[in-house]
C-alpha cells in the first residue's frame, strides 16, 4: 500500500529558524535509501545533508534551490511505494524556482564540488561549461578552482556598465548578521601595540620540536588566543553576551577565529579555551581551519561563540576595526607584524618585532577604561608569557 512521507525542514541548530535551498541530490522519481543524502541546505554559512527519514521514491519536490525555507516548512514528499512515480510539477511558490540540473554531467556533482560553486557563485546551468576531468567525465573540485578565475573579471555585454550579480547564501547570511550588530550594537575601537619579539623567537626555536610531538604548527595565533583566553579571567565582562537589559555573563571561553573563504568568512569555535594548553590550541586551530577549508564544518562547530578573534594581519594590513557577532560583545583583531626600532626600558636602542592589537566592543555593556583593561592584560600575557607549557 502507497503512502507518502512529508520531508520537513528539521531544527539543525537552537539558534537556526530557517535555511536555504542549496541543491537536491535525487531527481523526482529516484529511489532514496533510509539515511541517504536527499538534499543540501545552507544555515546561518554552514551546509548541511538532510537525510531521507524513510526508503522510498522521491514523488515530490517542494522546496527548490536557492529557496529560503523555515524550520518544519514541507521540503518534498517520498512515496514508500516500490513503483516508480511519475514525476510531478513543484508546487507553485511565491518566487520563481531555480532551473533543475538537466544534464548528466550534473547529475553527477558531488556534494563537496556543489560547495565550491555554490560559494565561487557558478550557477548550476554553467556546470556544463567546465571541462570534467574526473573519472567517467565527472567534474571535481581542482575542475572548478581551475575555471573560477575566469569569473573574477566577468565581461558586460557590449553598451552595458554595471553587471547585476545575486548574493550567495552565505554572502546574505553574513549580510543579514553585520547589518543586524552594526545597527542594535553601538561599537567602540581601542589599538594597542604588542611587542611580539620574544614569542616569535620561542616559535622559530620551537617549531620543529612541536610540530614532532603535537602534529601542529606553533604559530602566533594559538598563543594570541591563549593569552586572550587567560586575560578574560581578569576581564569576564568582555566574554558576555546582552539579553534585553540583562548582562549574560559567560563561565567559558568559546573562541571564534574567523576563517576567510571564496565568498566570506567562516568563524569555528574553540570550545573552553579557557582549559586548554597551547599544545590543544594549537591542535584544534589546525583541525578547524582544515575542516573550513575542505567546507566540512558542521553546525557544531560554529555555534555557542563567546568571543571571536579575526587575524587581517595575514593579508599585511596593520590595523583593521572588525564588527562585533552579535550576540557576542567584543572582537579582537590582529594586525600584521613589522618591525620597528624602539627604545628600550634601559635607554638602549633594539629592532623589535610588533604587531596592532584591536578591541571592538559593545558600549552597552562595556566602557573604554574596561576595554583599556583588558587590551593592557592581553598584551602582558603575550608579552611576559612566552613559553609553550
Amino acid at each position: 500500500m502507497e503512502s507518502n512521507v512529508k520531508i520537513n525542514l528539521p531544527k539543525l541548530g537552537e539558534s537556526i529558524v530557517s535555511a536555504t535551498v542549496v541543491q537536491w541530490f535525487k531527481k523526482v522519481g529516484d529511489k532514496v535509501a533510509m539515511d541517504e543524502p536527499l538534499l543540501e541546505v545552507s544555515t546561518d554559512k554552514v551546509n548541511s545533508e538532510i537525510p531521507s527519514p524513510v526508503a522510498g521514491v522521491l514523488q515530490q519536490i517542494v522546496a527548490m534551490p536557492d529557496q529560503e525555507i523555515q524550520v518544519g516548512e514541507l521540503l518534498g514528499l517520498i512515496s514508500t511505494s516500490d513503483e516508480v512515480v511519475e514525476d510531478k510539477a513543484p508546487v507553485e511558490r511565491s518566487q520563481t524556482p531555480a532551473s533543475q540540473p538537466t544534464s548528466e554531467k550534473e547529475n553527477f556533482l558531488s556534494p563537496s564540488v556543489m560547495r565550491i560553486l555554490q560559494e565561487k557563485g557558478i550557477a548550476i546551468s554553467d556546470v556544463g561549461k567546465i571541462p570534467h576531468t574526473g573519472q567517467g567525465g565527472r567534474l571535481t573540485k581542482k575542475d572548478v578552482e581551475d575555471y573560477s578565475p575566469n569569473l573574477e573579471k566577468p565581461v558586460c555585454p557590449m553598451g552595458t556598465s554595471t553587471e547585476r550579480v545575486k548574493m550567495t547564501a552565505m554572502r546574505k547570511a553574513i549580510a543579514d548578521n553585520m547589518v543586524k550588530s552594526f545597527y542594535e550594537a553601538p561599537h567602540a575601537s581601542l589599538i594597542t601595540e604588542v611587542d611580539v619579539t620574544k614569542v616569535l623567537k620561542l616559535i622559530s626555536e620551537k617549531k620543529q620540536e612541536f610540530l614532532a610531538k603535537t602534529g601542529a604548527k606553533l604559530t602566533i595565533t594559538a598563543f594570541v588566543a591563549r593569552a586572550i583566553a587567560r586575560a578574560l579571567q581578569t576581564y569576564p565582562l568582555i566574554n558576555s553576551s546582552l539579553d534585553g537589559d540583562t548582562i549574560v555573563m559567560k563561565r567559558f571561553v568559546n573562541l571564534g577565529i574567523a576563517v576567510s573563504v571564496d565568498q566570506g568568512v567562516m568563524v569555528p569555535v574553540i570550545k573552553n579555551c579557557h582549559e586548554k594548553k597551547l599544545e590543544e590550541i594549537s591542535k584544534q586551530i589546525s583541525e578547524l581551519a582544515e575542516k573550513t577549508r575542505q567546507h566540512n564544518l558542521s553546525p557544531d562547530d560554529i555555534k555557542d561563540g563567546s568571543i571571536t578573534m579575526t587575524n587581517f594581519g595575514m593579508t599585511g594590513t596593520m590595523i583593521g576595526v572588525p564588527i562585533i557577532r552579535y550576540p557576542e560583545v567584543a572582537i579582537v583583531g590582529l594586525g600584521a607584524i613589522t618591525k620597528k626600532v624602539a627604545a628600550m626600558p634601559d635607554d638602549s636602542i633594539a629592532i623589535r618585532s610588533v604587531m596592532f592589537i584591536s578591541l571592538t566592543f559593545d558600549h552597552r555593556v562595556l566602557d573604554g577604561i574596561y576595554g583599556c583593561g583588558f587590551l593592557n592584560e592581553l598584551k602582558k600575557h603575550l608579552e611576559e608569557d612566552a613559553s609553550v607549557d
